[in-house]
């Protein structure tokens, strides 16, 4: 009975008409939340609570108004508040419920790829979101993942990521995350597998990086092997077509790979083919041809002549020939430094061409060998020219001197044959350098075939004895035998002279 008196005196004990709770109108995630429970006229709150879904919310001593510093989700619910008043009558009073709905500033991102079965390259990856209309201004920021490995470098403002390349041990689980500039509401994409597929290597091609595949001996050579299609780790080999071994292998992520030989020599010379592999079936390259330069060396000039000793109206064959050096080569021929004839070799080896001799035609010859790299100047080749006339009278007086003066014996008749050849002729019988000015390299008067109609005839050095600085000349003259077998005598059975040998001494 008591207690009802009471109930009746004080009236209810909460007041929905008494406070008012000030709520925002509309809440994004992210945005600050105040709640402020406002007293109507007449009441003067003593004290204040705050309330979600019936659940009394904390609220720090001296705090009239509810903070929620980042709104989530979590934070939709039904909020009210209640109060008492200072006065005699202390009644505690309740706002109506207010329901607050957080809205989504944006959906979780979806992260999608060109293809979820690209082949090997670079896909393009996109997380894919959209902001609420009323919050268009709201700016975003995207990140990229590849299990728990970041791509690329930092966060962007792009929603698109352009791999730059992705291989096969690149597949893996993908997924992407989206946040705004302030950090507070961040959201990640699900996960999705990528299954990258490798592309098989065709068009398989070779080159040189020197111009026509030439390089000189010596020089720095590449070989450049590349392919128009293939992807993942691709295995360059490089190969020899006259051995078919390998001289080279490299595996790379890159449509070329090069092969390096430092200094080419005249073996490396040849036909060449690379092979492209990246697990499927390797690929051969079409051939190329290297063909290494080389200069010429010295040439050597060759004198062939149907006689030891050449006389007026003999056929001379010049013959000028290097040992080294890549084709074609031009060859000249000189006569006293004066260009006589020239002529291309164009497969390589030596050149010549036919004089028939006059007594203008003694004195020096030399030939020059050019390949485009250098041309190189052979040694000089001293030729004597004796007259016809001249020829056959030396060898009427050494046949008569012969018979009267065997007895003085083969030495004076060779002298005195060799004095007379001077005094009929003016000129040697031997094709050979100026008395005692022998060159270095003296060269031989030798042919490696015989013209027609004459002998191989050996070659005639001047002073055959060098060592013997006694001896002046060593052969004084020879004459094609006329009839009968060579004699190293003379004798009155005799009817042609041969040849007389003497070695005549310093005084």
């Amino acid at each position: 009975m008591l207690l009802w008196t009471l109930l009746v005196f004080f009236g209810p004990f909460s007041d929905v008409d008494g406070l008012t709770l000030l709520v925002p109108s509309s809440v994004f995630e992210g945005d600050s939340i105040v709640l402020t429970c406002q007293e109507e006229k007449g009441c003067k709150i003593k004290t204040m609570s705050y309330y979600k879904d019936e659940k009394e919310l904390f609220l720090p001593n001296g705090v009239s108004s509810f903070l929620i510093q980042s709104a989530v989700l979590s934070d939709s619910g039904k909020y009210y508040c209640t109060a008492t008043c200072k006065g005699f009558r202390q009644k505690k009073k309740s706002s109506e419920r207010v329901n607050i709905t957080v809205q989504d500033l944006f959906p979780h991102p979806v992260l999608t790829a060109s293809s979820y079965q690209p082949t090997e390259g670079s896909p393009v990856l996109t997380c894919e979101t959209q902001l609420s209309p009323q919050r268009s201004d709201v700016q975003l920021q995207f990140h990229f993942f590849r299990d728990s490995q970041s791509l690329g470098s930092s966060w962007s403002s792009s929603p698109e990521l352009q791999m730059p390349a992705m291989w096969r041990e690149d597949s893996g689980s993908y997924w992407c995350q989206a946040d705004t500039l302030s950090h507070r509401i961040r959201k990640k994409s699900p996960q999705f597998q990528i299954l990258v597929q490798r592309v098989p290597v065709s068009n398989v091609s070779l080159e040189t990086l020197s111009p026509g595949g030439q390089v000189f001996e010596g020089e720095k050579l590449v070989l450049l092997c590349s392919v128009a299609e293939g992807t993942g780790n691709i295995s360059f080999s490089w190969h020899r077509e006259a051995t078919g071994t390998s001289i080279g292998k490299k595996t790379q992520h890159s449509f070329s790979a090069e092969l390096e030989i430092p200094a080419v020599k005249e073996s490396d010379a040849g036909d060449y083919h690379c092979r492209a592999d990246n697990g499927h079936d390797p690929v051969q390259s079409k051939a190329v041809n290297v063909l290494v330069r080389i200069p010429v060396s010295h040439p050597v000039l060759i004198l062939r002549a149907p006689r030891t000793q050449a006389v007026v109206g003999d056929m001379v064959e010049l013959y000028c020939e290097v040992l080294r050096g890549s084709p074609p080569n031009l060859y000249q021929f000189y006569h006293k430094d004066i260009t006589l004839w020239n002529i291309s070799a164009p497969s390589g080896g030596g050149a010549s061409f036919n004089l028939s001799l006059t007594a203008e035609h003694s004195g020096n010859y030399s030939c020059e060998a050019d390949n485009g790299l250098g041309a190189q100047h052979s040694e000089t080749v001293i030729l004597s020219i004796s007259g016809p006339d001249g020829y056959r009278k030396i060898l009427v007086i050494a046949k008569v001197l012969g018979g009267l003066l065997g007895a003085l014996g083969f030495t004076g008749v060779a002298l005195l044959c060799y004095c007379w050849s001077h005094k009929v002729s003016g000129g040697s019988f031997a094709i050979n350098a100026p008395r005692g000015a022998a060159s270095p390299n003296p060269q031989e008067f030798t042919h490696s075939s015989s013209l027609p109609g004459t002998e191989e005839l050996q070659p005639v050095y001047v002073n055959v004895i060098p060592g013997d600085m006694d001896v002046v000349y060593s052969q004084i003259c020879s004459s094609q035998p006329l009839g009968g077998s060579a004699n190293t005598r003379t004798s009155s059975e005799n009817k042609d002279f041969q040849v007389s040998y003497s070695s005549v001494k310093k005084a």
